[in-house]
């Protein structure tokens, strides 16, 4: 997706020489850094936990002890649960439950309803966190150095609540685990980002239709058995509208305006923003607060 200035992060600005400053040759156009380039920690960090939860996970899990066989025995505690019961090589469906994969009886009868938040933390076997690890990494980094990591937390971990919570609106029975909701959020908030930032790009409709293409084949992936597609579209419709209040970019006029060189005079702009994205800001915080 190309964007001016967003590869790299340098966008040339062109001003016009003031006329009483013409003694002299001007000096030349200058090319001055627009977006602050963050590094990023939080998505590592998260890839990080996701993993060692799921270490702590087989490890409470213990199969040796608590189960007939077990595949890999050779890990000894740390080993899989047969085939049969988890294909995904993984722990048991009682131990996701004791540390927290969300369960609708558990959430409804005994009020706990942290499960929300604990499940996007748990994977249901190496297949599974490998792949939505990988998918992390793909999205969030990129997203991390561009916003920085508080905004990228935020429209992460609500994200996340928001797929638990229309998972367990819809699906009464079985435990569900796993980030999916989480980076879905993150897909629905570059989508969000395109439109609120559509001036910034480039090539406008090949950025769309390739994230457009990206987000069909995820969703087509929850058609598939056993795979939680009500998380997915809570965390993708969550994310989307966060991506509209946090991932909001200035218009170019405003930045040139403040990184004029001394000597110049950029076009005047009259606000930061653009009325559009005013207006689909106030719209997105009144759906998030709502909901």
């Amino acid at each position: 997706m190309g964007r001016e200035g967003a590869g790299n992060d340098i966008v040339e600005i062109k001003v016009h020489q003031r006329r009483e400053n013409n003694v002299g040759s001007p000096p030349p156009y200058q090319n001055k850094s627009v977006f602050k380039k963050w590094v990023p920690w939080l998505v590592p960090l998260f890839v990080v936990a996701n993993i060692a939860v799921f270490i702590a996970v087989m490890y409470v899990n213990d199969c040796p002890t608590n189960s007939g066989s077990c595949v890999a025995p050779s890990l000894g505690r740390f080993s899989f649960q047969p085939l049969k019961e988890n294909p995904l090589l993984g722990p048991s469906s009682s131990t996701l439950v004791k540390m927290g994969a969300l369960d609708v009886a558990r959430v409804v009868n005994k009020h706990q309803s942290w499960r929300l938040i604990s499940c996007i933390w748990l994977h249901a076997g190496v297949f599974h966190v490998v792949a939505n690890m990988l998918s992390l990494l793909l999205i969030g980094i990129r997203l991390e150095q561009e916003f920085g990591f508080f905004r990228i937390g935020l429209v992460y971990v609500i994200s996340g609540f928001g797929g638990s919570l229309l998972s367990a609106l819809f699906i009464q029975t079985g435990i569900s685990v796993g980030a999916s909701g989480a980076l879905f959020g993150l897909l629905g908030g570059m989508l969000s980002e395109l439109i609120t930032n559509w001036t910034i790009y480039a090539n406008k409709s090949a950025a769309l239709t390739t994230l457009l293409c990206i987000i069909a084949i995820n969703l087509a992936v929850g058609l598939l058995p056993h795979v939680d597609n009500y998380a997915h579209i809570g965390g993708f419709l969550s994310g989307f509208f966060l991506g509209f209040v946090f991932l909001i970019r200035p218009q170019f006029k405003w930045i040139n305006q403040k990184a004029c060189p001394p000597g110049y005079i950029a076009p005047p702009a009259k606000s930061k923003h653009k009325a559009y994205q005013y207006v689909l800001w106030v719209v997105s915080l009144i759906v998030i607060i709502t909901g």
